[in-house]
């Protein structure tokens, strides 16, 4: 087992005045990464990770995550140009099945998505615009490239 530490430093001096900032999370007890670097091409969609509940045992599914041991996600779009969209798939049923719902981030060009647990890590509602507690399981991360070809990272400790 091992700490994985990730650290994010802004740096800016506005007026004279250092106004940046610097954070550090450690994540105990990971015990294994995901990284990749993928090109996705134009006009598709590029499924980066699939996520299972069982992906330990035969039951699940080949090359997926075990969603319950994910404790830390990054995804970089590599291009200096070009946006993505990335797409959560989310598996709101929790009934490791397709994906039922999910939710889209634009991630402009050099820029990262983090989150931390896929277990119980987001929702989506479009009933209200109220805080949901009922948090469900990420089933995969695509990757819609928008109008030309990019690259991304994904890294992922568990």
């Amino acid at each position: 087992m091992a700490t994985l530490t990730s650290t994010i430093t802004e740096s800016i001096s506005l007026n004279g005045a250092d106004r940046g900032s610097t954070n550090t999370l450690s994540v105990a007890s990971v015990t294994q990464v995901f990284h990749r670097i993928v090109t996705c091409p134009t006009g598709q969609d590029t499924t980066v990770v699939t996520f299972d509940e069982h992906a330990d045992d035969q039951a699940g599914v080949v090359g997926a995550l075990d969603v319950e041991d994910v404790k830390y996600i990054r995804v970089t779009n590599l291009d200096n140009t070009n946006p993505i969209n990335l797409s959560l798939q989310i598996d709101a049923g929790e009934d490791n099945s397709a994906a039922d719902e999910s939710a889209t981030i634009l991630v402009a060009a050099g820029r990262s998505f983090i989150m931390g647990a896929a277990s119980d890590g987001v929702a989506v509602s479009d009933a209200n615009a109220t805080l949901i507690d009922a948090l469900h399981n990420l089933q995969a991360l695509l990757i819609d490239p928008i109008s030309n070809n990019v690259t991304v990272e994904v890294f992922i400790a568990s």
